[in-house]
């Protein structure tokens, strides 16, 4: 086994780091791994690509300075590498591209380094993993149990360890159910957050590219440097605001009566998943599904078949003997719509998604399996296009509605087959779903997809959500206390109750309504006078609503930067030096909360 095998990108940049690995021998090390009658991937770079690469690489700068310095990743070959063949899974459609698609030149410039490109189903038509002349990838844990697709060969890449992360797309599920099969993470970013330019097509207004990687944490860093307007996409957006992060008990919709199609393995490991997600502090609350098992019947049995024709039409047209029977079945359905079929479909989506999305604003997000049943590839080829709809209940309506959604590992099943669950949320909550999945993922003590090794630890109290603040409140903005309703009212997060570093002091400030506090950082030369350690909370306000909680501070408040027990800096309420005088010091009492008890006695 490689030394490298399972390692998340983190390991990998500790390793060039430290220099106990060197980036061309550590990855010709690992390409030479590579079975070539393993059906995961379709094209293998040579050693001279990869040097290449490599060579490139050391002009752009060393691991202390790029975020993803000679980390490998697997590319879904429906998506262009600059000078590798792109097929989509189909020989007779291969094409050479002269430049990368913009998510795969954002890595390469972060400093990723491309292994090779991976299996589909044929024009991501598909959510089984089976429909490739390139053969149908095997499950990693059981071969003959599908990976699932389109992007089955992207999530067996991670699974198996050999890469930390992979891009896949999905337009109807293609990276998530492959991530529920093979027990690694599947992030489906809103639509338009990354850019489409250089993807083949499946249905370009609903396509996104989607990230797989063995811990949520790898595919959020992936995110952060895929995200950005592309003016060469015309479906590219730019993000209008932060997410809104999940609150300490987070309410999540379920499916009140779902079907498991007989897969009495996967009902058990939801129910088990279920016990689990209320014991992490998870409300539950069951929601009739109906309006979006309609809104999903609409991509496979409507107009939307005609989008997927317009992707492919000139080469089927010369072609179609070249293409998957069942591909090629489904995407001539398109001769049954017309234009006006299509508008009236497209009136009938934007409604259900306007019910969907009503329905979810009284929750944080909706909570599916990701698969309701994991058939064997026999299955599949007895029943193709009956078991793959099956395996779309879930994830078909979701770019439909244009939501996010993050697939995570939730179990093993009693069969030895893993389980996963999928977070779904509205457009542009990517970063609450990844926010509540890491510490989900953290919690459950699983090995990294098919590997021996255990998902690292994560600490919560040193992870900021993007978009937010960290603030230390000591006075009357602790909870309970009167002014806390300004943090609820911008939706702040509780973080913890912590300590500030020994060289503070405390003041009751006089003459303030509602009493307030001042705390003061203590001169280190002036020995006569102690500080001591002074009890905060810690509060996470949106970045948007920061400027307006600010206005409200009174002088001689203000907002500086605070020393924590344990090093960390965060921003927080500073005094006035000059204020001081004629308060009353109440540092040997620790905190706020003991000044105003004892008031009472």
């Amino acid at each position: 086994m490689n030394l490298t095998h399972g390692w998340t990108i983190t390991e990998w940049l500790e390793a060039y780091r430290s220099q106990s690995i060197e980036p061309r021998a550590a990855l010709q090390a690992l390409r030479a791994q590579i079975t070539p009658a393993d059906p995961t991937w379709i094209y293998v770079l040579s050693a001279s690509e990869l040097n290449q690469q490599l060579d490139a690489l050391s002009q752009l700068g060393d691991a202390n300075a790029l975020p993803l310095y000679g980390v490998p990743f697997a590319v879904k070959d429906n998506i262009d590498v600059a000078g590798i063949p792109t097929t989509a899974a189909c020989p007779a459609f291969t094409y050479i591209p002269s430049a990368d698609a913009t998510s795969v030149a954002r890595l390469k410039a972060a400093g990723a380094i491309v292994l090779g490109k991976t299996n589909l189903d044929q024009f991501a038509t598909g959510l089984v993993g089976t429909r490739s002349p390139y053969g149908a990838v095997p499950n990693s844990f059981k071969a003959e149990y599908v990976s699932g697709g389109s992007s089955s060969g992207s999530a067996t890449s991670v699974a198996q360890g050999l890469v930390p992360f992979s891009l896949g797309t999905d337009t109807a599920g293609s990276g998530r159910v492959p991530a529920g099969f093979n027990n690694v993470v599947g992030l489906k970013p809103t639509k338009g957050r990354f850019s489409t330019q250089g993807v083949v097509p499946a249905c370009r207004s609903l396509d996104c590219v989607s990230i797989f990687a063995l811990t949520v944490d790898d595919a959020n860093l992936v995110a952060q440097l895929l995200q950005g307007f592309d003016q060469a996409d015309g479906y590219s957006r730019q993000q209008p605001e932060p997410a809104h992060y999940f609150p300490a008990t987070p309410r999540v919709a379920i499916p009140a009566k779902p079907d498991w199609y007989g897969d009495s393995a996967a009902e058990a490991a939801w129910q088990t998943t279920l016990q689990k997600l209320q014991a992490f502090g998870v409300e539950l609350v069951e929601l009739d599904f109906t309006p979006m098992f309609t809104l999903a019947q609409l991509l496979y049995g409507g107009p939307w078949v005609a989008e997927r024709h317009a992707a492919v039409a000139e080469f089927m047209r010369d072609h179609a003997a070249d293409m998957n029977p069942v591909v090629r079945g489904i995407i001539e359905n398109a001769a049954n719509f017309s234009a006006t079929d299509t508008y009236r479909a497209e009136y009938r989506r934007a409604d259900f998604a306007r019910v969907i999305q009503t329905l979810m604003q009284d929750i944080d997000a909706l909570l599916v399996p990701t698969a309701p049943r994991h058939p064997t590839i026999a299955q599949v080829e007895t029943d193709p296009v009956g078991v793959n709809s099956q395996l779309g209940t879930y994830t078909n309506f979701v770019n439909l509605a244009d939501c996010s959604a993050l697939a995570v590992p939730a179990g093993m099943r009693s069969d030895g087959l893993p389980f996963g669950i999928t977070l779904i949320a509205p457009a542009w909550q990517d970063d609450a779903l990844v926010d509540f999945g890491r510490r989900w993922h953290a919690s459950l003590n699983l090995p990294l997809g098919a590997t021996d090794r255990k998902a690292p630890a994560i600490n919560p109290r040193n992870h900021t959500p993007a978009g937010y603040v960290r603030l230390a409140v000591v006075g009357a903005h602790l909870t309970g206390m009167p002014l806390n309703v300004q943090l609820q009212e911008r939706k702040a997060l509780f973080v913890e109750s912590t300590f500030t570093a020994s060289h503070y002091r405390l003041f009751a400030l006089p003459n303030t309504t509602p009493p307030k506090p001042g705390l003061i950082r203590t001169s280190g030369a002036d020995q006569a006078v102690k500080g001591a350690e002074i009890i905060v909370e810690l509060w996470d306000v949106p970045l948007q609503h920061f400027g307006s909680f600010v206005a409200l501070i009174p002088a001689p408040l203000g907002i500086g930067t605070l020393t924590l027990k344990d090093g960390r800096e965060v921003k927080g309420f500073i005094c006035e030096g000059a204020a001081i005088e004629g308060a009353t010091e109440i540092t040997r009492l620790g905190g706020w909360r003991a000044y105003i008890a004892s008031l009472k006695k």
